[in-house]
């Protein structure tokens, strides 16, 4: 176990609610960020940008400065939690805080999505998690290329529904797909594949492995949870859409 890792070492059960992360350069870059979100909502593209900057500054208060960035340390399920909470609520709570993109074509979507998807499963394979681990850039460079990385996706995904809901409808299905099989494969290993994690579980009530299989069972369940309720709210207003065209070339 390295205790160098960013969060600081390994809670207990006894330990856990006492392991607040008040580092100040977070704290001071969270502020920032609260500010410049809330400061840009005033041109989002919905009326309740700010509700959603604030939104999205809780959600990074939660993943980075409550007990559970300490818990991450101690168990793989919880650092998938965090990293859900990152590209799955806080990435569109942030999108829908800024100014909307212009559509763009559906090929920069792909891209945006292939390299996402490219930076979660690098992230959570076992060499680069434990890389990640071993020092406090690399641990911010995961961070910030699953949170930037799931921004921009979002962004044109939400652009994309401005034009034509499909190719944002195939980047939202595709998300559930990937991030579903990166889950199935957490959840059937035979084995833990994380040493980092091998002797910080049981204090939780945990074997690794079964700290292992959680963490994939919430990276393909409730991970997909927002991508499928987007989809949905996507999917009822293009059905509206074309019944409304419908209905007025019948009446033409």
């Amino acid at each position: 176990m390295n205790s160098e890792v960013y969060c600081g070492p390994s809670p207990t059960p006894g330990t856990l609610w006492q392991s607040w992360n008040f580092d100040p350069y977070l704290l001071g870059a969270l502020f920032v960020t609260t500010g410049l979100l809330i400061a840009n909502s005033r041109n989002a593209a919905t009326r309740h940008g700010r509700l959603y900057a604030v939104a999205a500054s809780a959600t990074l208060f939660i993943a980075f400065v409550s007990p559970l960035c300490a818990l991450s340390s101690a168990l793989f399920s919880a650092r998938i939690f965090h990293h859900v909470m990152l590209i799955a609520i806080a990435a569109p709570l942030i999108a829908l805080a800024l100014p909307m993109r212009r559509p763009r074509n559906s090929g920069l979507l792909s891209a945006a999505f292939l390299v996402h998807t490219i930076f979660v499963w690098i992230w959570h394979a076992p060499a680069p998690y434990a890389f990640a681990l071993s020092s406090h850039w690399i641990y911010w460079a995961m961070e910030m290329t699953l949170l930037g990385s799931a921004i921009f996706l979002w962004q044109l995904i939400f652009a994309a529904r401005r034009a034509h809901c499909l190719p944002a409808l195939a980047a939202l299905f595709g998300s559930i797909v990937q991030m579903g099989m990166l889950g199935a494969l957490l959840t059937f290993a035979r084995t833990p594949l994380y040493g980092h994690h091998i002797a910080t579980t049981e204090a939780f009530g945990l074997s690794p492995l079964a700290d292992q299989q959680l963490a994939g069972i919430l990276m393909w369940v409730p991970a997909a949870l927002p991508y499928l309720l987007v989809a949905l709210i996507f999917s009822s207003s293009l059905v509206q859409e074309r019944l409304a065209a419908s209905t007025g070339h019948d009446r033409g």
